[in-house]
This record gives structure tokens, sequence and C-alpha cells, in this order.
């Protein structure tokens, strides 16, 4: 027999058995399997906040899909993966529009980030330390994003360089919990605190010890 026939057996008066349809069982529905709905991007009207720039960048980074915090053991090694995947392709984006403004890695457990991040003023550039902890909550809520060397020196940042951000950041987050990641976080709350502190630090002439 050819290859499709020989997983058929034929129909023969033996095989196909017909029973009036009121003697036949009632059976079970087969159980199907939902389709995974693709993720979208959730806005209660809180991304209008964002310019268009902004919101045409986070748009093309990748939304993650595991649900797993520090303590989640290999849950958390899957969703570090995310992070990368997510962060290269952030970087190759920025990189692509010649925007490249941060270096970011982690430690081996993924919950202590380090890295550099800049800002070009009037064609200088100012660049500083960058750093976070993962919050054991993560990712129901965001980790908090601290500039150190610039403790002190604005208004908009708390006690250890943790920038503040708009009010709206953490409602956006919320809904979008658990698939926005670090390079969602770096796109919607640390490049537009640089973009609206940097000049006013600059004039100031408070920060001129960090332009490159």
């Amino acid at each position: 027999p050819g290859l499709f026939e020989s997983f058929v057996t034929p129909l023969t008066p033996r095989t196909l058995h017909c029973r009036p349809l009121c003697h036949t069982r009632a059976r079970r529905a087969p159980t199907l399997t939902p389709r995974r709905r693709p993720v979208r991007l959730s806005d209660g009207g809180e991304m209008d906040s964002w310019d268009s720039t902004t919101l045409a960048v986070v748009k093309k980074i990748p939304l993650l899909t595991v649900k797993a915090g520090p303590r989640d053991g290999e849950l958390w090694v899957s969703r570090l993966k995310e992070e990368y995947q997510a962060l290269i392709g952030f970087v190759q984006s920025n990189k692509a529009n010649d925007n490249d403004w941060f270096t970011i890695a982690s430690n081996r457990e993924g919950t202590k980030w380090t890295g550099k991040c800049w800002y070009v003023h009037e064609l200088i550039r100012y660049e500083f330390d960058l750093q976070f902890e993962v919050p054991v909550t993560y990712p129901a809520t965001p980790f908090e994003i601290e500039l150190p060397e610039l403790d002190g020196k604005t208004a908009k940042m708390y006690r250890g360089g943790k920038i503040c951000l708009t009010i709206h950041f953490k409602p956006l987050w919320a809904k979008n919990a658990p698939h926005f990641g670090v390079a969602h976080a770096l796109c919607l709350g640390l490049a537009p605190w640089l973009a609206a502190e940097i000049p006013s630090l600059v004039e100031r002439g408070v920060i001129d010890q960090f332009a490159k």
C-alpha cells in the first residue's frame, strides 16, 4: 500500500457499523486547545502623555509572555531569556536609527543590572552610571531606575538617585504586566526622563563633569 493508504482502514460492511440515532450513545465533544491570542499592548489612555516617536519605538519592542519573578526558579530563567531578546531587539532598532543611548547587563541571577546611559545636548554627550535591582514582586510591579551620580541634583529624583517617573507610567505598566520588561521601562521611563531633565541640568551647570 502507499504511504497514505497504510494509515487508513478501508470502510467495509464489517468496519462501518451504523446504529439508529435513537440508540446512539451521546459522546463527549472533543476537548479543543484554544489558540493562544497574540499579546497586544494595552492602553487605557495613559500613553497619550508620551510623544509619538517614543510610542512608535515602544510598539516595536517584543512583548514578554513568561510571568515569573526572581524567586520562580526555571521560569525566571525563561523570563530572563525573553528580557534579553527584547533588549537586543531594542538596541538593534536604536542603532538602526542612529539613536544608541545605553548599555546594560545583569548579574548571573538576573536580579541586579548595571550599565551606562547618555544623552546628547547641543552636540555634547553626557554619560551616567545606570543601575537597578529587580524586586521580588516583578513583573507585577516595575523596578526603580537609578542614576546614582545625579542624586540630589534635581527635584525629579528620589533619594539614592531613583528617577521620578510620570504618573502615567505605573498604571500603564500594571495594565501590561507581565508583558512589559526591562526594555519597555528604559524606553518609557528613562529615555523621556533624560530628555526632560538633562537640558535643564546642563543650563544650571551641575553636570559639566559628565560631559564626554
